[in-house]
């Protein structure tokens, strides 16, 4: 096994190589805008740092949010992009899942919210038993219209970070994602024999560009 996986649901560009058993290399770089720049040279940076050509490559992980639109699709492209030219499956997996994960790892047990930056005042949020049981589905809210009941219980990610006065019991790791730990829940996945989101976008709201409405037509002479 050797997944290539990445996610670009959050301003981190994040990219890693996991063999099965470790992660091989990782590379995350902060920013919101960069997206479609940034993550080539990531998953380069990482095959270098581990040695191992793509073309090793037998699995690709990619998040699928929820987020925002632009930096959402870049992942999910490139990931299609890559699953076609090496004829390998692309598994689909929850943006706050592998934040949920990563909590896990940190030492976060028992039930807690995961929470990213959804711009516009809101949080892509749900809610968690553990590391791998999410109990509802990904939601996008204002963080004071959240169920007191969730927002009270300890937080991770950098939407809760955004909002101490509501999410009271936020800690600070993880504060972004990590592709290492993305891959690291898939690996988990499919060695149980789990089914995997399809990879398409986890939009949960229409994008902000919009075609404009009641412009005039153009007729020729």
């Amino acid at each position: 096994m050797l997944l290539l996986a990445f996610d670009t649901a959050t301003p981190a560009v994040t990219a890693a190589l996991y063999d099965g058993e470790r992660v091989l290399a990782e590379s995350t770089v902060i920013d919101a805008r960069r997206h479609g720049e940034l993550l080539v040279p990531a998953v380069d940076r990482v095959l270098s740092a581990a040695g191992r050509p793509l073309a090793e490559v037998t699995g690709i992980v990619v998040g699928v949010g929820p987020g925002p639109y632009t930096g959402l699709r870049v992942g999910l492209v490139t990931a299609a992009s890559f699953g076609d030219v090496l004829g390998v499956p692309v598994h689909g997996v929850c943006t706050l899942d592998g934040l949920a994960w990563a909590a896990g790892e940190a030492g976060l047990d028992g039930p807690f919210t995961v929470a990213t930056d959804a711009r516009r005042k809101e949080v892509y949020w749900a809610r968690y038993d553990g590391p791998r049981h999410r109990v509802t589905e990904p939601a996008v809210d204002r963080p004071a219209e959240i169920d007191p009941e969730v927002t009270a219980l300890p937080a991770v990610g950098a939407g809760a970070a955004l909002y101490p006065d509501v999410f009271t019991r936020h800690r600070p790791d993880p504060a972004h994602q990590s592709a290492g730990a993305l891959a690291a829940l898939a690996a988990r996945r499919l060695a149980d024999g789990e089914e995997f989101a399809p990879a398409l976008p986890l939009y949960l709201r229409r994008p902000d560009a919009q075609v404009p409405a009641g412009y005039k037509a153009v007729l020729p002479k």
